[in-house]
């Protein structure tokens, strides 16, 4: 029998892929208009992560150019949902801090996706995702670690 990891593994990645795809469109249907899910996805990692980073930071976090995320930022301090604070560290530089309105905005983001989870709740269960959910921590944190390797 032929070894079948590379299909294995590109069978996973397309459904990933794919679930982005439609998850970003569910999300950015939801956000308030003018906002991308670019937007939602800084102030998520401000929260999941830690605020204070600075913006060359987060470009490579986010695998932007540091141009892309400057104006990302700039939208999202332009809206009060950041703040750019000297980076004392660097004078050169500033630091990202999100905002309560930011923490608000993000809450609301999620709160109106709510319809939208019952819907998939009654087509899946949330203890198979649950189940699932490590195993997918896993191959993030191995692709993070994989990004960062200069040997790659």
């Amino acid at each position: 029998m032929p070894d079948r990891t590379l299909e294995t593994f590109f069978a996973f990645f397309t459904e990933i892929g794919i679930i982005e795809q439609l998850s970003r469109a569910l999300l950015e249907a939801r956000l308030p208009h003018g906002f991308l899910v670019s937007h939602f996805s800084v102030l998520n990692h401000l929260i999941r992560v830690q605020d204070g980073q600075t913006p060359l930071v987060l470009a490579r976090a986010f695998q932007v150019p540091k141009t892309t995320m400057t104006h990302t930022l700039a939208v999202l301090e332009k809206h009060g949902l950041v703040e750019m604070r000297p980076n004392p560290d660097d004078k050169r530089s500033k630091r990202v801090w999100i905002t309560a309105t930011g923490r608000a905005f993000r809450d609301d983001a999620i709160a109106e996706l709510l319809p939208d989870i019952e819907r998939l709740r009654h087509r899946i269960d949330p203890a198979h995702l649950a189940q699932m959910t490590p195993g997918l921590e896993e191959v993030r944190v191995a692709l993070d670690r994989d990004r960062d390797d200069p040997a790659r």
